[in-house]
């Protein structure tokens, strides 16, 4: 699996347009998603302080199946590689979807289902 923290805005158009895509698609060519490890340093490193988070589980198989294309790129800044989405992510390929947001003390944690894999 996949997982990318989305703007709630992101998440409510791509209910209603059946993909999603995130300004990263237009600006870079693709959408930056994390292995399950990678979500809580980089909910730190980008999303503190943020508010209306959704944290999308994308199932890499469907992508496949759906011929979106994933590439691993090395990531300078994190020495680690990271999974590149190059086209808007169809509905079928989101298999869960939480609340994403940080604790009272500012931290960001996983959701439970996440905690047990």
């Amino acid at each position: 699996m996949l997982y990318r923290i989305a703007e709630s805005s992101d998440w409510e158009q791509a209910r209603e347009s059946g993909v999603f895509a995130s300004a990263d698609l237009a600006a870079e060519g693709f959408i930056h998603a994390s292995e399950r490890q990678q979500i809580l340093e980089t909910a730190r490193r980008y999303y503190m302080g943020r508010e209306g988070l959704v944290l999308l589980e994308i199932e890499e198989a469907a992508l496949a199946a759906a011929g979106v294309r994933v590439e691993r790129e090395w990531a300078e800044s994190r020495q680690e590689y990271f999974p590149h989405v190059f086209a808007p992510v169809p509905l079928a390929a989101i298999r869960r979807t939480w609340p994403f947001k940080a604790s009272d003390d500012g931290d960001f944690c996983l959701p439970e289902a996440l905690k047990l894999i």
